[in-house]
């Protein structure tokens, strides 16, 4: 394969330079010299005409080696990052050799965490699909035996054992699935915790709610704000929470939000577990432990994160979104 020869920047930052310079000094030359033998008045428009020629040339080169590579290396940046599961075309042109090396880095990382999400969803996809049939088929088994009534209380008590890990592994499959596509959901828009408030009121009856800074602009759309929401108001309720402070304030370094109630709390040992995938301490009454899971990846997708505030009573988290 024949490489295409590319200018260095310095290069061509340097030929605009020195071109600059020259255009000075030409034009010194013209009107000095020639203004004699021609007239001033047609050296200035000799002068004119070879400034905005040469002029021309050095635009056209530095838009074509500089601006045109960069926009394009942004805009291919840009759609990556708003539907990386498009596969959107790579720049054709990179102009100096720094940009091509630039730009390669770019292509290369934006097809491994293409590839990765692929990976990612498609195990989950395959995972889900190959144990729905013996699921199914268990659940079906321990039905047919439940109506039977030939059972004594030992079987019929192993039976419904049988039946109730089959309704678990169903939740955990489901689980699964919502935390994979959490990662490609985009939820682009800007909501407030006040115009929230009266949604979370009426699902979250039994939760006292005291909301501050209520009109700071949150970078996350309502229907994303309202996944992580509703997951850790319901993580509050769950664990004993009766009141959930919610707390936003904005700084040129993020956007902060603080969620925290006044449940049992997390204990240590559990604290640095909590986001993992299938991790609970409520599976006895149906926990899935993809929860906070779900709601990470769902931050993570929009350039924010989440983290766990130890503290004395109940639990807290910090979420924080960069600014764009």
């Amino acid at each position: 394969m024949i490489r295409k020869w590319r200018p260095s920047l310095a290069m061509v930052l340097g030929g605009a330079l020195c071109g600059t310079l020259m255009l000075s000094l030409s034009g010194l030359v013209v009107f000095r010299y020639l203004g004699q033998d021609i007239g001033f008045r047609n050296a200035a428009i000799l002068l004119a005409i070879l400034i905005t020629g040469a002029t021309t040339v050095l635009g056209w080169m530095l838009i074509r080696l500089l601006l045109r590579p960069i926009t394009a290396l942004e805009t291919f940046a840009t759609q990556v990052s708003a539907a990386p599961a498009n596969n959107p075309s790579p720049p054709a042109h990179f102009g100096t050799r720094e940009l091509q090396a630039t730009a390669q880095s770019v292509i290369h990382m934006a097809q491994t965490l293409r590839n990765r999400e692929t990976t990612i969803r498609s195990f989950s996809d395959h995972v889900t699909h190959e144990l729905k049939t013996p699921v199914a088929a268990l659940k079906a088994a321990t039905e047919l035996l439940q109506d039977g009534n030939s059972l004594n209380d030992e079987d019929q008590r192993l039976v419904s054992q049988i039946a109730g890990a089959s309704a678990q592994m169903e939740r955990q499959l489901e689980a699964m699935q919502h935390a994979a596509r959490a990662r490609e959901a985009r939820h682009d828009g800007v909501s407030t915790l006040a115009g929230m408030h009266h949604d979370l009121m009426r699902d979250f009856p039994a939760l006292e709610l005291r909301i501050t800074g209520g009109d700071i602009a949150i970078p996350l759309a309502p229907q994303g704000l309202s996944v992580v929401l509703r997951q850790l108001l319901g993580n509050a309720q769950d664990h004993g929470g009766l009141n959930v402070h919610l707390s936003a304030t904005s700084t040129q370094k993020c956007v902060s939000l603080l969620v925290q109630d006044n449940g049992r709390g997390i204990s240590t040992g559990n604290a640095s577990r909590i986001f993992d995938p299938f991790f609970t301490t409520n599976r006895e009454h149906g926990g899935t432990g993809m929860g906070l899971s779900i709601v990470r990846n769902t931050l993570r997708a929009h350039g924010a994160d989440i983290t766990f505030v130890p503290q004395s009573d109940g639990a807290a988290f910090q979420i924080c979104f960069a600014p764009r």
